[in-house]
């Protein structure tokens, strides 16, 4: 596992992921033009409040990944 830090909504927090997810996550990111912490606020904002961040990610990448 490997966490970063960064703000979201304007308070810091940190997510634990596997390299691959952050690798995964970083060329999502880069193909859609934006920042790291752009695309993390995005799922943030759209996931259901009882679904931790980490998990929200994974589900998203994978369901990216199935487009």
């Amino acid at each position: 596992m490997e966490k970063r830090s960064l703000s979201i909504a304007g308070h810091r927090t940190s997510i634990a992921l596997e390299p691959e997810f952050w690798a995964a996550l970083d060329s999502a990111a880069a193909a859609d033009g934006r920042s790291m912490a752009g695309l993390i606020t995005e799922i943030d904002k759209g996931r259901d409040p009882e679904q931790g961040l980490a998990s929200a990610v994974r589900v998203w990448l994978l369901e990216r990944a199935c487009r």
